[in-house]
């Protein structure tokens, strides 16, 4: 008989360590959840963090709270997501630097890979080359033949050393033999207003960034890194139909949470993100900045990843780029 108690207590402590956290999962959330935007204020992931944020207030009932940690091309703060508690009560909107940081920065404070969980593929989109109004700049053939003419005199802005837009361009400028002037910014909102304030000849972002000061008339679209021309932005051709046969980069922006996040409460946490995503009101407004709205599962941002991480890796090495540049 007291063999017999031995056992079912073990298999009682067994079924109760599978039940709870299955039941935390089911529950969540019962408390309010930080939600970290690993950029500035401004830019398209604090946009698209507030726009998540404010549908999973309404339909979970409990506080989704923006937490703006910007720096270091976005791994200041996935470094703070990546050493948060596994509990899901923090986790966090990241951008296409994403995959770049590592190659970008050796000493990241994490591991890309084993340290964050994929929760959910928001969406993807092209970038966009645009100019103060005010300025010569047409088209890309524009912008190369200015710095054919006067090597190093065409300045650019971007979110970020390392950032998508500066590994566009720095690969531009070595497939077409012709040097642009990099100027880093501290994120899409500090680019932005010197942008439209003719701070800066030139700017590279994603459409989601760019578009509302397009369609204000403060910048003008001269090109585009998609396959194809961008409805949002008319008369922005792909930077391939202009001289670069073939070129197409992708921004793109994802949901993750910490490292040995259980996985059914990484799964309750994904249902309620592509819910929220999938309601018309959220998806209008994400589509129609500039967005290729998703709502994909983890594992198909885990490959998105990886593949980003190869991709760029490259770029950084034949280019020497390094961070600060």
């Amino acid at each position: 008989m007291k063999r017999i108690r031995i056992v079912l207590a073990v298999l009682t402590v067994g079924l109760l360590e599978a039940f709870v956290p299955n039941a935390a999962a089911q529950n969540w959330p019962t408390k309010p959840v930080r939600l970290i935007a690993v950029f500035p204020p401004g830019g398209s992931v604090d946009q698209v963090a507030r726009i998540l944020a404010q549908q999973l207030t309404v339909q979970t009932g409990q506080s989704f709270i923006v937490d703006n940690r910007g720096g270091a091309s976005g791994s200041i703060g996935t470094a703070a997501l990546a050493k948060a508690d596994p509990d899901g009560y923090t986790i966090g909107v990241v951008f296409d630097t994403h995959a770049v940081n590592p190659s970008l920065i050796p000493s990241l404070p994490f591991d890309t890979l084993r340290d964050l969980t994929p929760l959910m593929l928001v969406g993807t989109g092209g970038m966009a080359l645009v100019t103060y109004v005010d300025q010569p700049f047409r088209s890309f053939r524009d912008v190369v033949a200015a710095a054919k003419a006067k090597p190093g005199s065409v300045s650019y802005g971007t979110i970020g050393a390392g950032s998508l837009g500066h590994l566009a361009m720095a690969q531009l400028g070595n497939q077409l033999g012709v040097e642009f002037n990099h100027i880093p910014y501290r994120g899409g909102g500090p680019l932005m207003n010197d942008a439209i304030g003719n701070q800066v000849p030139l700017a590279i972002g994603s459409v989601f960034l760019v578009k509302p000061h397009v369609a204000s008339g403060k910048l003008r679209a001269i090109a585009v890194t998609s396959a194809k021309p961008d409805p949002k932005l008319p008369g922005a051709e792909p930077i391939a139909n202009q001289g670069v046969p073939g070129f197409e980069a992708y921004t793109w922006w994802g949901v993750f949470g910490p490292g040995s996040l259980p996985p059914a409460l990484a799964k309750r946490i994904h249902d309620e993100l592509a819910k929220a995503i999938n309601v018309p009101a959220v998806k209008d407004k994400l589509s129609g900045q500039g967005i290729d709205v998703s709502g994909a599962p983890g594992s198909e941002l885990d490959s998105l990843v990886r593949k980003e991480m190869t991709r760029w890796a490259k770029v950084v090495k034949d280019n020497n780029i390094k961070s600060g540049d």
